[in-house]
């Protein structure tokens, strides 16, 4: 079978979905690869790479949308400037769809899909099992978004963050608060110390406390409220009085902070506003805020998703996709999350989709025309 690998096409996007050591892999599985003309190129991979690992390159879009058998992305399926259709409708009926969907809160994508009769796995509804471990691509990219957010911090922070002791001197640590302590936030708990900083955590799940502190951060306590540890590790949604007193917590914390990075979001919901304008009119002039979930609206009230702006002396980075500056790393990994979760789903370079077992089940979107996962069903009233 065909596997294609297309140019992402969302702006700013560097990140391609298989990477060449992974190439060599398929291929010795049985599919035959096809690389669009420099598709890793911005992430450090060039089309002689994949020559070298036995791909194909494709010079136009069209020529490899319509005869892939299955298709392997990192973005979801927008429209395409090459023909002016959404991706799914430049596959053939039946082509297999691989990569992030977000299909809780993309009813029109996954009607189209279903219409197209285009086949959908969705690498965020991959369940978090330990047999799905490796094709984890939410941990794998949201580690890494981790890492990179105290990087741009510190970057835009006019203070340092470890302590220094000087002949002029000693310059004070930074303090960092970090609101979530899901995959990302425990990476920039882990780089905000690595870096020298005060570190202070606050989640709504008293679960991750030993998480945090095995890590030397403080664990800020939340308000006491019934268990908010969601299915999959994922926090659940608190509630409008549970937000507001943990908002009363935070506020102090948030104040006394350099910088303020958040990660708190909700599958297939808005992420909740946890940093209000109050708390930010107590922050210091020239304090950082990071906020990862910008693209889910943000955690953080002055969050303009996709903008960097001060206001009132502080930053405010809301980047949309902070994964896709480490692009190189974050293909590697993302490509490998791929390459595990297709052998699971083929068999001697076939597509060979097993309706019973646990991991296609939680991640199938689409199949021959239906919309089969029951979540999505659910979500878009299907």
């Amino acid at each position: 079978m065909n596997l294609s690998i297309p140019k992402e096409i969302v702006a700013g996007e560097k990140r391609v979905a298989v990477v060449p050591e992974s190439v060599k892999k398929f291929i010795a599985s049985g599919f035959q690869v096809r690389v669009e003309k420099d598709a890793g190129a911005a992430a450090g991979f060039s089309d002689e790479d994949y020559k070298a690992a036995g791909a194909e390159i494709i010079s136009t879009a069209g020529d490899l949308y319509s005869q892939a058998d299955v298709l392997v992305k990192v973005q979801k399926p927008i429209q395409h400037p090459a023909s002016g259709k959404n991706e799914l409708e430049m596959l053939k009926a039946g082509a297999l769809y691989v990569g992030f969907f977000y299909s809780l809160s993309n009813a029109d994508l996954v009607k189209l899909a279903a219409t197209n009769k285009v086949n959908v796995l969705s690498m965020d509804a991959v369940p978090r099992i330990t047999r799905a471990q490796r094709m984890d691509a939410l941990s794998s990219q949201t580690n890494l978004a981790g890492y990179k957010a105290v990087l741009m911090a510190a970057n835009s922070l006019t203070k340092i963050f470890p302590l220094m002791m000087t002949a002029a001197g000693t310059v004070q640590p930074a303090k960092v608060v970090i609101i979530g302590a899901g995959v990302a936030g425990l990476q920039a708990i882990a780089t905000a110390k690595r870096l020298g900083a005060v570190v202070e955590v606050s989640d709504v799940r008293p679960a991750v406390k030993e998480q945090v502190e095995s890590l030397g951060a403080k664990y800020i306590e939340p308000p006491v409220q019934d268990n908010l540890e969601g299915q999959g590790g994922y926090a659940k949604e608190a509630s409008a009085e549970f937000l507001r007193k943990q908002q009363e917590i935070l506020g102090n914390h948030i104040a006394a902070a350099d910088v303020v990075i958040t990660t708190a979001l909700v599958p297939g919901k808005k992420a909740p506003v946890l940093v209000t304008e109050e708390m930010l009119v107590r922050m210091r002039s020239g304090s950082v805020v990071v906020d990862l979930a910008a693209e889910q609206g943000g955690n953080c009230v002055w969050t303009d998703p996709g903008k960097t702006i001060t206001k009132n002396g502080v930053t405010v980075i809301g980047e949309t996709n902070v994964v896709s500056h480490v692009a190189f790393h974050a293909s590697q990994l993302y490509s490998r999350n791929v390459l595990a979760l297709m052998e699971v789903v083929s068999k001697e370079g076939k597509i060979a989709l097993n309706l019973e077992d646990e991991i296609v089940k939680g991640s199938l979107i689409t199949h021959e025309g239906q919309i089969i996962h029951e979540a999505t069903r659910a979500a878009i009233g299907a």
